[in-house]
């Protein structure tokens, strides 16, 4: 089998090439792309060649874990209804010439049938924001965990911390963002700057910023007994001053990456209409264009979403 896949040639080098991929087995599906997202986070840091060790990880790779699809034939051991519908399709492998990390961002693809997960058709191109917002989503249900009253970064990762907040029925969280071309759009929440907050203390702090040195900037703002949330990928060395972390008795946890009762939990929130996906795409391309695309997604701050159209790719 061949296919047309999005590939990482080496750091910096990124183009369109024709893959050989493995034949399904009795448990794969082989899905058609619809579109795919671009990740501005995970995918940078493979981009510029600063992702730290990973399994899967090596070039020549193809990228992608926001894709959704259909799904055009299916082994005997998949689900007997799952041939014809529209997927989410979180990672994808097979490839002979490339290594998949995560996978997904090609025309044709082979997945393993419960790795895959029908949506709704009228989700269309918003369910590629399925693995933001079960990233976010898993990022707010940790055990244990106190809802944030604060998120740093109103990019699209904040901007669906503060929807779901909201949609799980909590008092709407307070925002913080730097960068003015990022303070707009926000529903039911209000944007604002750690200078307009000062004297203000939060008892759980949650970063969507990606921010290295966040911890101080977090830890100043907490109430005693308060923690910090970190739901974003740091490639860089992350520390902290002691004193005031002490003085706080702050406390700290980390969000890993989503997991598919995460993605479950966004679909039923969607379809109960308490969450909202609209206004999130900014960006459109067709994959031939992919080396501007991805360019733009990955330095263009008016960009919250970039997605690519494998329709228009004939």
């Amino acid at each position: 089998m061949q296919t047309t896949a999005i590939v990482f040639e080496q750091p910096e080098r990124i183009g369109l090439q024709a893959l050989a991929i493995a034949e399904p087995g009795d448990g794969d599906v082989v899905v058609r792309a619809e579109w795919s997202g671009i990740s501005a986070g995970t995918e940078k840091l493979l981009f510029e060649g600063r992702m730290p060790a990973f399994p899967g990880m090596g070039y020549p790779l193809v990228p992608g874990y926001e894709t959704v699809g259909r799904v055009v034939s299916a082994g005997k051991n998949a689900p007997s209804d799952i041939e014809g519908r529209l997927v989410f399709v979180p990672g994808a492998r097979g490839y002979s010439d490339a290594a998949a990390l995560f996978g997904a961002s090609a025309k044709q693809l082979v997945a393993p049938a419960d790795r895959v997960i029908p949506i709704a058709e009228d989700l269309e191109r918003t369910g590629t924001l399925l693995s933001l917002a079960a990233t976010a989503y898993h990022a707010l249900t940790l055990p244990g965990m106190t809802v944030p009253d604060l998120v740093v970064g109103h990019g699209i990762v904040g901007r669906l911390i503060a929807r779901l907040i909201i949609a799980m029925g909590h008092s709407a969280p307070t925002v913080w963002e730097i960068n003015p071309a990022r303070t707009d759009g926000a529903r039911g929440y209000a944007v604002t700057t750690s200078e307009a907050c000062e004297g203000r203390r939060f008892s759980s702090v949650i970063d969507a910023s990606g921010d290295p040195d966040i911890l101080d900037k977090a830890i100043a703002v907490l109430e005693r007994g308060g923690e910090v949330t970190l739901a974003g990928f740091y490639s860089e060395t992350m520390s902290f001053r002691f004193t005031p972390a002490f003085m706080r008795e702050a406390r700290f946890r980390i969000a890993a990456e989503f997991r598919p009762d995460d993605v479950h939990a966004v679909l039923a929130l969607l379809a109960d209409g308490r969450l909202s996906l609209d206004g999130l795409i900014t960006h459109s391309a067709s994959p031939a264009q992919a080396e501007a695309a991805y360019r733009t997604a990955f330095g263009d701050p008016a960009c919250l979403k970039m997605i690519l159209d494998w329709r228009e790719l004939q």
